[in-house]
């Protein structure tokens, strides 16, 4: 046994009593600092007193050499402060030597981005001559013009929908409500779905849930993901699609047609607005041309 892996056990019995981490974040910290500690043991490090900056960046390094994302990079470092200021504050070492290493800039990856034609093609892909097809092709409708989670999609109850006025109201994390409105192909979609198939699907059972399954439950985020996989496939579209790909798409081919960047954080849930910026990665010729079009003095 290393002789620095009792103060690993003491961080670990901290952070899952003290600070109350679920138990999958406590098992995230044991990986990135066991893998840590072995490290320090290669550099022929014994004692915690022994650590300093070289031996973090060196860690650092090797993290860099085996391929680690950027964002893994941070989240390992973030592991490495946290056990080192417990050190320092437990007087087992004198100072914190990871104070002022700065962090790796873990960038933001963007979703997968489905063109006009794809989108197309996924939504004429369920078959509509059955009831589980026509409830398909709603949800996918809806949520390609709504850009709701997938969470939010098959949590939506039945009056949460006003097929009249074209609007739903959507919760979404923290259970906040918002108000989102509904395109036109989308509530004709939904309404062919109320009109026959979902009673079909039912069988004389009742239910608040939107959209249900033939056994009379709700929809869940799982069987979603198999429907949308298999439309996916049938549509010709070779690539793994997500339900987040369609918020994205959604989000995307809004900004592309010179909506309002607030007006799309809201109809998304977002919190704060640089969330919606990772959407804006229109391009160039296209911005051009919005600007040639709507700028008084272009």
């Amino acid at each position: 046994m290393s002789a620095l892996e009792p103060a690993l056990d003491l961080f670990l019995a901290h952070v899952r009593v003290e600070k109350g981490l679920a138990e999958n974040s406590v098992e995230a910290y044991g990986r990135d600092l066991r893998r840590y500690l072995e490290h320090l043991d290669e550099l022929g490090v014994d004692a915690w007193e022994r650590v300093g900056r070289g031996e973090i960046q060196a860690h650092l390094a090797e993290l860099v050499r085996r391929g680690l994302s950027p964002r893994s990079q941070a989240r390992a470092l973030s592991a490495i402060r946290s056990l080192h200021r417990l050190l320092a504050a437990e007087r087992v070492t004198p100072a914190d030597p990871s104070d002022e290493i700065e962090s790796p800039r873990p960038g933001r990856r963007l979703p997968g981005l489905l063109s006009h034609d794809e989108v197309d093609r996924l939504l004429a892909a369920p078959d509509v001559r059955s009831a589980a097809g026509i409830r398909d092709r709603a949800m996918l409708e809806l949520l390609y013009a709504t850009g709701l989670r997938v969470s939010e999609l098959v949590s939506l109850q039945l009056n949460d929908v006003n097929l009249e006025t074209r609007v739903l109201v959507a919760r979404g994390k923290g259970n906040k409500e918002r108000i989102v409105p509904v395109g036109a192909p989308a509530a004709a979609a939904v309404k062919a779905y109320l009109a026959v198939a979902r009673e079909r699907l039912l069988h004389g059972r009742r239910s608040k849930d939107l959209f249900v399954t033939p056994r009379g439950g709700r929809m869940t985020r799982q069987g979603f993901a198999k429907i949308l996989d298999r439309c996916a496939r049938r549509a010709g579209i070779r690539r793994r699609i997500s339900p987040h790909k369609l918020r994205h798409s959604f989000a995307t081919h809004l900004l592309e047609g010179g909506a309002d960047l607030r007006a799309v954080q809201e109809m998304l849930g977002h919190a704060d607005v640089s969330t919606t910026q990772i959407y804006t990665h229109v391009d160039r010729t296209h911005v051009k041309r919005l600007y040639d079009r709507f700028h008084p003095r272009a």
